[in-house]
């Protein structure tokens, strides 16, 4: 059996950010992991990330200035969703939760989600993941969270979007798709898979995530590749785009790739210099998401 391989953790220092955020600031992109002695991860994974509980986790926060946050289940964890449950709950009222299930769900497994703060789940089948999307789970999911104002939150490569298109825009619910869609940047903004997920982002029931600029740049910060993408999605979408950090940055093996979050966040404020619209994405977009606003 081939071993899995040891992911880097996060910058554990991360430099502070030069912007000061708004009240009420939402990180809606991360994961916490382990400890893994408590929560271990699955069988089946792709690479094996270094604990990243819930401690370190409002310790980054709060460094950043960060109040609230969606913490998103990771594959790492499989269908247990054991640690995203704890974490919302140790978390002190600061955190919802996106979890990840299977056709075996029912609707009461759902409402008691619900009322530990879970508020969408995940499908995640970008290669990366190795995964692939269930439609049969996807559609059993679908029928046991009516009625609770969840959210579908898909993560896939971008160059698979216009395979998805018509699928996609089938889609009544609200959808929320992580990290920009992971675009190719190097084909530019007028690239297929980014007019359809600009045309996406258009319908009232699609949000964005601007998030993963390390991930999507091939020139490193301050992400100048990732920037007309993050601005564009901001004009086209403003009301419903959102933030998020991806801490602690799973999969990555290069310590020259791992993120300063501090800096993600100044690149975020240069994507988007308004400190309004950034007030919209941080603050009043995922509170609209959310149903808090």
């Amino acid at each position: 059996m081939d071993r899995i391989p040891d992911c880097l953790g996060p910058n554990p220092d991360p430099s502070p950010p030069r912007i000061a955020l708004p009240p009420g600031s939402w990180d809606t992109h991360f994961h916490v992991l382990g400890p893994q002695a408590k929560f271990p991860y699955a069988t089946k994974r792709k690479y094996s990330p270094p604990d990243a509980p819930l401690a370190a986790c409002l310790k980054f926060h709060q460094r950043l200035g960060i109040e609230r946050g969606l913490e998103v289940h990771a594959n790492t964890h499989g269908f247990d969703n054991s640690v995203d449950l704890d974490a919302v709950a140790g978390s002190g009222g600061r955190y919802l939760g996106v979890v990840r299930l299977d056709a075996s769900v029912t609707p009461a497994h759902c409402e008691r989600l619900h009322e530990q703060g879970i508020r969408g789940v995940r499908f995640a089948f970008n290669p990366q993941h190795g995964g692939t999307l269930d439609h049969a789970a996807f559609n059993r999911v679908l029928e046991c969270m009516k009625g609770l104002a969840w959210f579908i939150e898909l993560h896939f490569d971008g160059a698979a979007i216009p395979g998805l298109e018509p699928w996609l825009r089938s889609l009544a619910l609200p959808v929320v798709i992580d990290h920009i869609g992971r675009i190719d940047v190097r084909a530019g903004l007028d690239q297929e898979p980014f007019r359809i997920l600009c045309e996406l982002a258009r319908r009232d029931n699609f949000w964005i995530k601007l998030s993963g600029a390390d991930r999507l740049s091939k020139q490193g910060y301050p992400y100048d590749d990732v920037a007309p993408f993050m601005r564009r999605m901001t004009e086209v979408a403003p009301d419903r785009t959102l933030w998020g950090s991806d801490w602690p940055h799973t999969g990555l093996f290069d310590p020259a790739r791992i993120p300063d979050d501090g800096k993600l966040l100044d690149a975020f404020a240069s994507f988007v210099p308004d400190a309004a619209q950034r007030k919209r994405i941080l603050v009043d977009n995922p509170e609209r998401l959310l149903g808090i606003a």
